[in-house]
Parts: structure tokens; C-alpha cells; sequence
């Protein structure tokens, strides 16, 4: 009986490790792409760290935009110049004070009023979308047809 070592199958198996051995370690990249195989999903090689700071990113914008009480004269000169021309002055650092917290919190409302209007136009545009996919699934010939007709005009004009 031929011995089972001498086999073509086991000495190429033995010549395929050999190469292996002498190969460099793999990278974080090779090791991500071999953790997500088989899988629909892009490759990405991960790192975790730990934040630093706020964990709430609420609270964080929050404390960015409330003024610093310390540099309330630094931050709202604008108010100092405001009052100047029409002859108002303060009366003492504490209306100064009061002032620069108005502006501070009339700026927070228009950066409110600023993202709400944003989120607002988003939805808007989503629903649009939503919309306009609806129409295509239930009538796919005339949406084929007007956007063969607006490829038409588009290389005319070319």
C-alpha cells in the first residue's frame, strides 16, 4: 500500500502552508474583509475609541450656544454699538448684562427657528419622493415615456 504522506493532495497542502508561513501578518483590512465575508455589506475596518467630552449632543449644542458669562462683553459687541447712535447708554453693567442675554437668547431662537425650517423642507422633500416613486410604480410606461421624452429634448439641445 502507497504511503498516505506521498500523496499529491497532502504535498501540496504541506507546499501551500510553507508559503503561507513565509507571507507578512495580515493587515486590519485583510482581517476585516475575511470577519465579513460572505456578506452584502462594504468593508470597513473599525476603530473603537473612547468619547471625549459630552456623550449628549443635545446638552453639547446647548452649552455651545448659551453665551459664556465670563465674555459677555467680548461676545455682544454689537449691542454697545447699537445703542450708541441713538443715545441710549446703560445704566449699569447689570442692563449691559441683560442685554447681551437678550441677544444671546434672540440668536438661540433664530438658530431654532433656522434648523426647524430645515427639518421641515427635508420632510417636505421626502414626501415628495415618496410621492413621485408611488406615481412611477403605478404608471412605469408614462414615467418611461416622459423620461425618454426629457432625453429627447435634452440631446436636441445639446
Amino acid at each position: 500500500m502507497a504511503n498516505p504522506n506521498e500523496s499529491p493532495a497532502v504535498q501540496s497542502m504541506r507546499k501551500e502552508q510553507a508559503e503561507q508561513r513565509k507571507r507578512p501578518p495580515k493587515g486590519e483590512l485583510d482581517k476585516a474583509i475575511e470577519d465579513t465575508f460572505p456578506a452584502s455589506d462594504p468593508v470597513s475596518a473599525t476603530h473603537t475609541s473612547i468619547p471625549a467630552g459630552r456623550s449628549d449632543v443635545e446638552a453639547a449644542e446647548r452649552v455651545k450656544r448659551e453665551p459664556d458669562p465670563t465674555k459677555l462683553d467680548e461676545e455682544f459687541p454689537l449691542v454697545d454699538q447699537a445703542l450708541r447712535p441713538s443715545g441710549e447708554t446703560a445704566r449699569s453693567s447689570e442692563e449691559m448684562r441683560a442685554l447681551q442675554k437678550e441677544a444671546g437668547r434672540m440668536a438661540e431662537s433664530a438658530s431654532g427657528l433656522a434648523s426647524g425650517t430645515a427639518r421641515l423642507a427635508k420632510a417636505e422633500a421626502r414626501t415628495f419622493v415618496h410621492d413621485l416613486e408611488d406615481r412611477i410604480r403605478r404608471q412605469p410606461l408614462t414615467a418611461a415615456a416622459i423620461v425618454a421624452g426629457i432625453a429627447f429634448v435634452f440631446g436636441a439641445t445639446r
